[in-house]
């Protein structure tokens, strides 16, 4: 496929039926008929002719208050057409004036104002009449632009954007702070302005540095999405998404955590000045009050920032729906792998089979395919592929090609067997695990030894001992389940560790503190007596 054919595909994808919009305008609403009005701004991407549209835009939209008469327009066409980047006629005269007449129409053009100078009439005629891009053409054209130059890969998180943001807020606060002083100070002094103007400086760089991370999460995870729905991997990809998750994932997601904490504080500082913050970022009286403001100019701005990085009840926030999407991706992901690298099956499939055979059949003459087909499949002379319908009927006039198309199961694809799917798979042996798991049961083993040894040593003299973090850890498991015996606070309560044949015993009596210190931390009972006996070793049998 042909980079003009591509961008026909891409552009044509996203306006598809724009052009009918405009039917029942006249009896929508204002809300509506605006909205349909603006999206008639796009019928030039999926005409017949967008290449001669989009050179024209260009040409509107590379400089600034661009306003061209059409003669200007038909010379550059004429250097795109020599050039191949339009098609041959376009660059003529009355081409180039019907297509700017549709452009206007369609409300991308606007006539200009200028005087012109014209040597003879019909100059006067084609260059009397002049036209300019509107506002919100340049927006469109723009994000076309952006579009085709945008790569099929993923786009990086521009995660260093995070600490200039958390930087970035609390600049914010002081320079809020810097500003109310001078603004109650000395009110519409210079002074009070520059505070103004540094304060609007700081609000403005926070929320474009928002805006991009915003833009590149989505971007990236969007890209992720596309990966996880994919059934078969090739071998040379795996190791590719495995750096993906492992490193990259999780180094993106760990980033965010540890600034939204901060961020969130931030926010929170903000949100009962955001009043105050809002009037000292008032609209300029030159500009009128139609006028479309910067982000962080209202409080909708601001809210959107906060829901971002902060949960609110029912509304979880993006860094919480980026955990998510992460936890979900990398699942999928490692189904994934592991379906390609396990030993059950012809794993990664078929896939690479098929496309082999595929790439036969396209590099064969109609003699040869045949032969493929019949090698292939087992399938000699016949007409239809279909199994026996239900009645006796058959519609001879059309070729098996164009006929209904059956569906194949994925096991037959992937396995090429027609058996039922859904039974439990074998259990994979994989020794390193399993040495692994016992490893770390026999570690912990140890260390719950090793704290309940050190509850019996000490005995009666838990008071006066400092305990470790693992043998508190012990005592507060047996003392709770000591204290679910009891019927009643005024009862005793005793738990046992069968294993290490260590008891924890409960009493009540009043006006007794029972404290025990440890490394962790000081534990305080109140009216209550704690014993505790036993020798903490393991008995003969438990070790068998």
């Amino acid at each position: 496929m042909t980079a003009p054919d591509h961008e026909a595909d891409v552009l044509r994808a996203g306006v598809a039926g724009t052009e009918a919009e405009s039917a029942s305008s006249a009896q929508a609403p204002d809300d509506v008929q605006t909205d349909q009005q603006r999206l008639r701004l796009f019928a030039y991407l999926s005409a017949r002719e967008h290449r001669t549209y989009l050179a024209v835009m260009r040409l509107f939209t590379s400089t600034l208050l661009a306003d061209l008469s059409i003669g200007e327009v038909t010379a550059a066409l004429a250097a795109a057409e020599r050039e191949g980047r339009i098609d041959p006629g376009e660059s003529e005269l009355d081409t180039v004036v019907e297509r700017l007449k549709q452009l206007r129409l369609w409300g991308n053009l606007v006539l200009g104002r200028r005087e012109t100078i014209a040597a003879s009439i019909a100059e006067f005629q084609h260059g009397s009449v002049r036209y300019q891009v509107s506002k919100l053409a340049v927006r469109v054209q723009r994000d076309v632009d952006a579009l085709l130059r945008v790569p099929e890969g993923a786009r990086e998180v521009s995660r260093e954007l995070l600490p200039a943001i958390e930087r970035g807020l609390g600049e914010i606060g002081s320079a809020l702070s810097a500003a109310v002083a001078a603004e109650s100070a000395e009110p519409g002094s210079k002074r009070a302005r520059r505070t103004r103007e540094r304060l609007a400086e700081h609000v403005t760089t926070v929320f474009l540095q928002h805006a991009e991370l915003a833009a590149t999460v989505r971007d990236f995870y969007a890209y992720l999405g596309e990966v996880v729905t994919r059934h078969h991997l090739a071998p040379d990809e795996i190791s590719g998404f495995r750096n993906l998750l492992v490193e990259y994932i999780q180094m993106v997601v760990e980033d965010v955590l540890r600034h939204t904490e901060t961020i969130a504080g931030s926010l929170a500082g903000l949100a009962g000045v955001r009043g105050e913050l809002i009037r000292l970022l008032g609209p300029a009286d030159q500009l009128g009050t139609e006028v479309e403001r910067a982000r962080g100019r209202t409080a909708a701005d601001w809210q959107e920032l906060t829901d971002w990085f902060v949960d609110a009840p029912g509304r979880p926030s993006q860094v919480a729906a980026l955990r998510e999407a992460t936890a979900r991706a990398i699942g999928s992901l490692l189904a994934s792998v592991k379906r390609a690298t396990s030993g059950g099956g012809l794993l990664p499939g078929r896939r690479g089979e098929l496309l082999k055979l595929a790439r036969w059949f396209d590099e064969a003459e109609p003699p040869e395919a045949h032969r493929i087909y019949a090698a292939a499949f087992g399938l000699y002379s016949a007409r239809h592929l279909l199994p026996a319908p239900d009645y006796d009927s058959d519609n001879h006039d059309v070729p098996w090609r164009d006929g209904p198309v059956q569906d194949v199961t994925v096991s037959v694809r992937s396995r090429g067997d027609r058996g039922a799917r859904g039974r439990t798979s074998r259990v994979l042996d994989d020794p390193m695990t399993e040495e692994s798991l016992l490893a770390e049961a026999r570690e912990e083993d140890a260390r719950r030894g090793a704290a309940v040894a050190e509850l019996a040593s000490a005995g009666d003299r838990l008071a006066d001992t400092r305990l470790s973090g693992e043998a508190l850890s012990v005592l507060c498991e047996l003392l709770t389940l000591a204290m679910a015996q009891r019927d009643s606070s005024d009862d005793p309560g005793s738990a046992l560790d069968p294993v290490h044949r260590l008891r924890v015993t409960i009493r009540p009596e009043a006006g007794t503190h029972t404290r025990i210190s440890s490394s962790a931390g000081t534990l305080t009972l109140t009216d209550a007596v704690l014993d505790v006996h036993g020798d903490g070793a393991i008995p003969a049998e438990a070790t068998r």
